[in-house]
């Protein structure tokens, strides 16, 4: 049984700042990358950024999000800056993790943590 928990999510006016941070646990091996997907109201679910060793991330957010992750820990962050209205979402974060050392790579979904940006 393997679970994500998101926080830090909320309300923030426009141009200001939020941390998200998302931990995994349960019987974990490994994991390979872990992510964060956003979900706008009458929107598909959408990348904005990933990270195994390097981050990437989607045009939309490159300059104002930095992911990060404590291995140690089971956890990924994403530092949020100059938010901007459209970046209201829920945000999703998962993780691409195996179980046992002979075991297939599967992801997880944490429950998802609501960001809105007023203008």
């Amino acid at each position: 049984q393997v679970q994500l928990v998101e926080s830090g999510g909320g309300l923030v006016q426009a141009g200001g700042s939020l941390r998200l941070s998302c931990a995994a646990s349960g019987s974990i091996f490994s994991i390979d990358s872990m992510g964060w997907y956003r979900q706008a109201p009458g929107k598909q679910r959408e990348l904005v950024a990933a990270i195994t060793s390097g981050g990437s991330y989607a045009d939309s957010v490159k300059g104002r999000f930095t992911i990060s992750r404590d291995n140690a820990k089971n956890t990924v962050y994403l530092q949020m800056n100059s938010l901007k209205p459209e970046d209201t979402a829920v945000y999703y974060c998962n993780a691409d993790l195996r179980t046992t050392a002979w075991g297939p790579t599967f992801r997880s979904w944490g429950q998802g943590t609501q960001v809105t940006v007023s203008s």
